[in-house]
């Protein structure tokens, strides 16, 4: 046991208490969130969510607390005094009557909750010192030249192929762990494995977005001269730092990597344990690439047991969130995010609605590719809708038959299970998203009837109509509040890659920012940047001598600022 400690004021007995009764936990509430490295409302505090003995000298200790006689100097000499003698030890704010319960229950469960005291200080940087280094690295990513992001962006490409091997070596080791644990399903077993065939269209998908990053940052969008010698610019500039969650899909590394680099984002990645080999390795060649121009940390892997929760409370750092894997996920990552915004869709519930007058062929053949080219994909058909007319012909048969043909299992609307005497199972419900070779059928009356039948059920994401009546697809693809809408064309089509963005983030169906499969351009914001010459707003008031012109200017090639590196 360490020397006794002298008994001066609550954290010092809480401290000798918890020691003598050899406790696993001491919590100490605050006024506070926790430990700071300076004075708590100062510019530039940081809370510490860890703290190590080695640290004492990095911090600077303001006043004695409000609520006690020991200010955090004293909690933090009692918490080290009972780190020493074994106890952990957790500084927190206790001030909040009504989660003051949860705070304590968080910290028990585990939770990142103030800060925590440890005698080990782990070997690399903490993920909020990796997102300083990425947003330090992200700014002058955005301050080279168009051609030098696209130069690492090629470079990545390159070594996809190059380092084939090695990266398919340290895939296999994912796929066997996965087969042996047995905790995946065959749909994201799928999505976890890579061959030499994707590693090539990788490849491909890169250099496109090397090409479209050319005229993404600093581009003007619009320009005004809004009196003589002042001139206003719109121009595009990166969000700032993105994280990006993924789940069984090592291939949305390099994707998203690249499109972060395009447009000049700073990007923390935190993959699945299931691919952490893989995900390693297409890490390490992004970084090797990023070195090519002095910005290798732009790019940061999380690879501590940071919990997707704990990331989410960071919204002082991170931008934008971007969650890519089952809706599940994304619905977590929306609940859990304070304040930073999420772009991504929860839910993929796609239709496709065949109109009486469509084509037999035509419905068959997108049916089957909406269904059942990756059933798992969230822009997989999930409900098929179908005019009442074309029940008991032809038609309907045929589609039937190939739904049967492909082994797809049918849930009977209530609508389409009344129309039938021995009917599949009915549904449970019409907002289902199945993720697997099953899919909904319900009948509708009209294409009036399928836009409302989509907007009560559907997730505003891709939907489809099959007709050979131009009015009637025209009506469709105008009435239709999705993201995506198509007509005598398979839901498959929505995404980045098909759209020829080189490659997408994801989905989104949000109504604002980006909408969508989201590529480059969803990835950039505006600044206004205003020219003057000494003008004041009191030059233009009845009493002076200036007035306004606001006229537009044409916006040219001009990129301001960001053709020169820094």
């Amino acid at each position: 046991m360490p020397q006794v400690i002298s008994i001066k004021d609550n954290d010092s007995l809480a401290a000798r208490l918890a020691v003598e009764m050899r406790a696993d936990l001491l919590i100490a509430l605050s006024d506070v969130e926790g430990l700071y490295d300076s004075p708590p409302g100062s510019d530039d505090a940081k809370l510490l969510d860890t703290f190590y003995p080695g640290d004492q000298q990095s911090i600077t200790y303001g006043t004695k607390s409000r609520v006690g006689i020991g200010g955090m100097e004293a909690k933090v000499k009692a918490a080290l005094w009972a780190l020493q003698g074994g106890t952990s030890v957790v500084i927190a704010n206790g001030t909040h009557p009504k989660v003051t319960g949860h705070v304590i229950t968080d910290i028990v469960e585990g939770k990142k909750v103030g800060t925590f005291f440890s005698e080990v200080k782990p070997a690399g940087p903490t993920v909020e010192q990796q997102t300083e280094m990425a947003r330090t690295a992200g700014r002058t990513l955005a301050s080279l030249v168009p051609e030098q992001r696209s130069d690492i962006i090629c470079a990545m490409a390159d070594l996809l192929t190059e380092r084939k091997d090695d990266i398919l070596s340290a895939n296999k080791k994912d796929m066997e762990k996965a087969v042996n644990t047995g905790r995946l399903s065959p749909a994201l077993l799928k999505r976890l494995s890579l061959s030499s065939s994707k590693l090539n269209s990788l490849s491909i998908g890169l250099r496109q977005i090397a090409v479209s990053s050319q005229d993404s940052v600093g581009r003007v969008l619009r320009r005004t001269r809004v009196a003589n010698n002042l001139e206003l610019e719109q121009i595009t500039v990166p969000i700032g730092v993105l994280l990006v969650i993924f789940e069984s899909r090592p291939d949305c590394l390099p994707q998203v990597s690249a499109l972060a680099i395009a447009s000049g984002n700073a990007l923390l990645l935190k993959g699945g344990k299931e691919a952490a080999n893989t995900n390693r390795i297409l890490h390490e060649l992004a970084q090797e690439a990023l070195s090519i121009h002095g910005v290798k940390d732009a790019i940061q892997l999380v690879s501590t047991r940071e919990e997707v929760e704990d990331l989410c409370r960071l919204e002082k750092m991170i931008d934008l969130i971007i969650p890519r894997g089952s809706s599940q996920l994304v619905r977590d990552i929306q609940r859990a995010a304070r304040g930073i915004p999420v772009l991504g869709h929860s839910e993929g519930i796609c239709h496709v609605y065949v109109d009486h007058e469509a084509s037999v062929e035509k419905a068959a053949k997108i049916i089957r590719d909406s269904k059942c080219d990756y059933p798992a994909a969230c822009n997989a058909m999930e409900t098929l809708l179908v005019h009442r007319d074309l029940l008991r012909t032809p038609v309907f048969d045929q589609i039937i038959d190939m739904l049967r043909n492909e082994q797809v299992k049918i849930h009977a609307g209530p609508r389409f299970a009344s129309y039938l005497t021995f009917s599949p199972s009915e549904v449970k419900s019409l907002r289902t998203e199945y993720g697997d070779l099953e899919c909904c059928i319900e009948v509708v009356d009209s294409m009036q009837e399928a836009i409302d039948h989509i907007h009560k059920y559907g997730s505003s994401h891709t939907d489809v109509i099959v007709t050979e009546n131009e009015d009637t697809a025209e009506q469709f693809l105008q009435q239709l509040d999705s993201a995506c809408v198509f007509w005598n064309a398979s839901s498959r089509f929505s995404d980045g890659y098909r759209f020829g963005l080189g490659a997408e983030v994801g989905i989104s169906t949000a109504r604002i920012h980006a909408r969508g499969p989201v590529g480059l351009e969803g990835l950039l914001t505006t600044k206004w940047v205003l020219r003057g010459d000494g003008q004041t707003v009191a030059d233009f008031s009845e009493q002076g001598s200036m007035t306004y012109l606001h006229e537009t200017l044409p916006v040219g090639q001009h990129f301001s600022g960001y053709r020169t590196t820094s």
